[in-house]
């Protein structure tokens, strides 16, 4: 009882603080400010949870003490009270799971650069089918998807591409976008016989993840104009052929960090810069977290989840049809489903094993 008389202190002041946001969100003048509501909603939403947990264990744990009471009394409720008591160890559990610190980025929406890596043109295709998988994970999970930046190879590949994906509406945190994709930063590597190879011989070839959480106000990240470096030129596409007869391409450089956005997709110089530091901002924050991370050795990342871009995460091996993630060990035959979408199965075993990490962990 010890566990769950400390759950139940933990979730105390969470419960008092979602009824005060409900009487929050019942105000019509909250709604006025959208930045607000949004995170009170948010945060509305992921409280829940805890309510819902709590009171589902507050239940659970009400009909065992009863039953035990009443047992050697009634034959009938000594019966039923093994299976009472085990209700009331699940939904202890859960409880304990949804108290379990959060990531506070969960609900927030990301930017995924996706770029290619050793192998040349294979590298550009295989950036180009981890785009397609993004997009169609996106679709399955009811996100919006706008790819803000891409810089296309000759036969379709992609050097480079940046897609933003958005929730649709307020959601929990264990459902947002990045609560989800934040575990497919890495080097992806695929194995597989070239389009281009005339011997049938197995390349190895990679590409780049990288997922940023997007910044949602734009006084969230503070830049100062004076610290960028703003470049523009004329846009250019496959084989390096001009595309534009303006200079409509912007190149930004964040000179404190020498972090480089560069930006052609829109006609107009203006809608370029916007992209750029909408993706400048983005890579800020992430960096600033990182910092952040570091110097308070936090690992909310766990083993799943690494700082280090350049780690090899994932194996997609076409001859086998095979999908191999090397953090958690998940392996499936199914590759072409993956591909097509079919991410949730590897994404779980992420999540899962960054929350078994975090039960594991001493309680400070």
């Amino acid at each position: 009882m010890a566990t769950t008389a400390n759950q139940f202190a933990a979730a105390e002041p969470l419960l008092a603080e979602y009824v005060d946001i409900e009487q929050q969100l019942a105000d019509p003048s909250v709604h006025s400010d959208q930045d607000r509501a949004r995170k009170l909603g948010r945060r509305y939403a992921e409280l829940g949870q805890v309510a819902k947990a709590y009171d589902a264990w507050r239940s659970a744990s009400d009909d065992a003490e009863a039953a035990a009471e009443l047992a050697a009394e009634d034959a009938d409720l000594a019966a039923e009270l093994p299976a009472l008591q085990e209700a009331e160890t699940a939904a202890a559990e859960t409880l304990r799971n949804v108290l379990l610190p959060r990531d506070p980025d969960d609900g927030r929406d990301v930017i995924v650069e996706i770029t290619g890596g050793a192998g040349g043109e294979e590298s550009s295709l295989f950036a180009g089918d981890l785009l397609r998988m993004y997009l169609r994970y996106a679709e399955q999970k009811g996100w919006a998807t706008q790819i803000i930046e891409a810089s296309e190879t000759d036969l379709g590949g992609y050097k480079s591409v940046h897609l933003a994906i958005k929730a649709r509406g307020a959601v929990a945190p264990q459902d947002g976008v990045w609560a989800h994709l934040k575990y497919e930063g890495g080097v992806h590597r695929v194995q597989r016989v070239p389009t281009t190879e005339t011997q049938g011989r197995i390349h190895t070839s990679t590409a780049g993840v990288i997922v940023m959480p997007e910044v949602e106000t734009d006084d969230e990240v503070d830049i100062d104009p004076n610290d960028l470096k703003i470049d523009v030129y004329r846009s250019s596409g496959p084989g390096g052929q001009s595309v534009n007869t303006t200079d409509s391409a912007v190149r930004i450089t964040h000179l404190p960090t020498g972090i480089v956005v560069a930006m052609q997709n829109e006609k107009s110089q203006l809608q370029n810069r916007e992209a750029g530091m909408r993706v400048l901002r983005s890579r800020i924050l992430a960096a600033q977290q990182e910092a952040a991370a570091a110097e308070a050795s936090d690992m909310r990342q766990s083993q799943v989840r690494t700082r280090d871009r350049s780690e090899r995460i994932r194996t997609y091996n076409f001859p086998e049809n095979r999908i191999a993630d090397h953090r958690t060990g998940y392996k499936a035959y199914n590759l072409d489903q993956v591909l097509q979408g079919d991410l949730e199965p590897v994404i779980q075993s992420a999540i899962a094993a960054d929350e078994a990490a975090k039960l594991a962990a001493p309680a400070p």
